[in-house]
């Protein structure tokens, strides 16, 4: 599983709620050829203000345009073309994000979360060892940030670093217990290791951490299924399938890191019968009562 952006988190690293409200949007207009700098540059950060709050309820669209007038107001606050990057990121613009973000860091260069978000870019785009150059510079910063580490280790897996990548996953766990995704990624590196007893033990070390975590839940039905454990593992296939039925699209599965062997597992276990029954349940059908005898 990689990390996908947290918008409510990264907008209070933004530090974009307590900007002063918005104003009117004609007040964005000078009357006079002064230009009065430090106004500008606050009305720049009521636009961010306005963005951020657009962005909580993921009207991107909207808030896109004031993010970038935003730059152009006040075009030396980092925490401005954070935003404007971070809101790219969203919409996949990952070039934009990119330039958007290297902005930002070079305003603030000591802004790991920058650093962090820079990495993710790379990684959407599968530039692997760009993003773990990224991530690796971050954690110069914050070094036990554990979803700092955790975007690492899907670094060094994606490169096929399989070692560092579980030792990068494990040091995130030793951060954060509850941080169940480190856990569930540990089990997808065992499991194409043909590890599938370790591969079992973590997915289900990541279940006792959240009980309602689709992810490792499907997981461990393909494989105690694909062991011959047939009743168990369809039955946790479907409570899976109740909680995010987008587990059962491969593309969705890939996306999050699934290796080729389970990957090929899955698609027979979601292939059944009994799977498809799950996801595409038959209307009951009403009989009608029969005619009443004249």
């Amino acid at each position: 599983m990689p990390k996908h952006l947290n918008f409510i988190s990264f907008l209070i690293v933004c530090g974009l709620w307590n900007l002063p409200q918005a104003v009117h949007a004609q007040a964005l207009i000078p009357h006079t050829v002064e230009i009065d700098t430090a106004k500008l540059e606050k009305q720049g950060l009521s636009l961010a203000q306005e963005a951020a709050e657009l962005a909580q309820f993921q009207q991107i669209d909207m808030a896109l345009p004031r993010a970038r007038l935003a730059t152009q107001l006040a075009p030396k606050n980092d925490k401005v073309w954070f935003l404007l990057g971070g809101l790219h990121l969203q919409t996949k613009e990952f070039d934009a994000a990119i330039a958007a973000l290297k902005k930002a860091q070079t305003l603030n260069p000591k802004n790991a979360d920058v650093l962090f978000a820079i990495g993710s870019a790379n990684f959407q785009k599968e530039n692997y060892q760009a993003s773990a150059n990224y991530y690796q510079a971050g954690l110069k910063l914050q070094p036990n940030d554990p979803e700092g580490l955790f975007d690492l280790g899907n670094a060094y897996y994606m490169l096929g670093r399989l070692p560092e990548a579980i030792a990068k996953f494990n040091e995130s766990v030793s951060q954060d217990k509850k941080f169940w995704p480190a856990v569930n990624n540990i089990g997808l590196i065992k499991y194409e290791q043909g590890d599938v007893e370790g591969a079992i033990k973590k997915w289900q070390e990541a279940i006792a951490i959240d009980k309602k975590a689709a992810e490792p839940l499907l997981a461990l039905a393909v494989a105690l299924y694909t062991q011959g454990n047939s009743q168990q593992g369809l039955a946790i296939g479907k409570e899976a399938l109740r909680i995010d039925q987008r587990y059962a699209e491969l593309d969705f599965l890939k996306q999050n890191l699934w290796g080729t062997r389970l990957l090929i597992d899955a698609k027979k276990f979601l292939d059944l019968p009994q799977m498809q029954s799950a996801l595409y349940p038959q209307e009951d059908v009403i009989i009608p009562d029969p005619p009443t005898a004249q």
